[in-house]
């Protein structure tokens, strides 16, 4: 109830909506959240609005966001107590007023010409998302490097969910691109409770789609550190994952949409099957502990086999959806006890 009182304020409050709602999800990155805003509020585009959902840090993250909130006038903070990403995504997309959404994670920051460019690259091709690419800012160095893999253009929904669901020249990652909001609205996409979550629900706003642009230039720096999520894979990441990967198959089948979308899906889980292959073995190599790895590598062979199966019932729900790999320290007290 007290939520939605502050988002009926926040509403009342403010009549003039700004043509771009950048949302935010805050968790313990006072290192950082300070470079991230400080990015946005030298934007050269200025008709904007910043949503920071700090999601029950306990460092002094909320203290910074606030400070920024009293010098500026465009920046709302919304405190919650810790739900995950997703929900404080679900929490900024609730009170946001902008034509076009944006996502910005707090532990990363953007040039200056970041919006002005992915707006101008909507308005001028009538895209309802416009895409940019990025630089890998490895901290611990300050190396930057920059994605490789690109394209450039203005592509119709075939095309644009074809190379999203890739995941090579357009990656399903929220932060590099703008979205009209009624692509969230008009369809009540949310995201799920889980990690991936950006996989999980890329593909439902592309298919809503008319047209995509991508324009072939890094606008985004992403923060590789050890607190990263890539940085810190776990078993239970993994399985979500997979998750992601089978929640495309199903929405696709629902959707009468996966036998047109079927090369594209099948090229998508051979991606994920590697990844997974190799996010295993770290997995196993950091914790020292090799006994099992065969064994969470061929139950990831058998899931991905089954998600990408010619005959596949899409009546799974999400939280059906079963693990797939097991923990070392769990496979290893397994074994003990045989």
């Amino acid at each position: 109830m007290a939520a939605d009182q502050e988002r009926m304020s926040y509403l009342a409050a403010n009549e003039n909506a700004p043509k771009i709602s950048i949302i935010i999800p805050v968790y313990n990155v006072e290192k950082y959240i300070g470079k991230c805003l400080a990015s946005l509020i030298s934007q050269t585009f200025t008709d904007f609005e910043i949503i920071a959902v700090n999601d029950g840090s306990k460092d002094d993250s909320l203290s910074i966001l606030l400070h920024f909130q009293e010098r500026y006038s465009n920046i709302t903070v919304i405190n919650q107590k810790n739900c995950g990403m997703s929900q404080a995504r679900n929490a900024g997309l609730a009170v946001a007023r902008g034509e076009y959404i944006c996502f910005v994670d707090s532990d990363d920051y953007v040039a200056p010409t970041y919006l002005e460019e992915l707006y101008n690259a909507c308005v001028e091709t009538g895209s309802d998302i416009a895409c940019c690419y990025y630089y890998f800012h490895f901290v611990e160095n300050d190396f930057l490097f920059e994605y490789p893999f690109r394209c450039h253009g203005v592509f119709d929904r075939t095309k644009a969910m074809n190379k999203l669901l890739r995941d090579v020249q357009i990656q399903s990652l929220m932060w590099n691109k703008i979205y009209k909001r009624r692509l969230f609205t008009d369809y009540d996409i949310k995201f799920p409770t889980m990690c991936f979550e950006d996989m999980a629900i890329a593909h439902k706003i592309f298919a809503h789609a008319d047209r995509v642009a991508v324009i072939d230039r890094p606008l985004y720096y992403y923060n590789q550190h050890p607190a990263s999520t890539l940085a810190t894979m776990n078993a239970d990441k993994i399985n979500d994952f997979i998750r992601a990967v089978a929640m495309v198959r199903i929405s696709l089948e629902r959707n009468g949409l996966y036998e047109k979308y079927k090369k594209s899906y099948l090229a998508l889980t051979r991606k994920t099957c590697a990844c997974c292959y190799l996010y295993v073995l770290k997995l196993h190599n950091e914790k020292k502990c090799m006994r099992g790895c065969m064994t969470n590598m061929k139950r990831v062979s058998r899931a991905i086999k089954h998600y990408s199966a010619d005959e596949f019932s899409p009546t799974t729900m999400f939280s059906e959806l079963p693990d797939v790999v097991n923990a070392p320290e769990k496979l290893e007290k397994d074994y003990s006890t045989r």
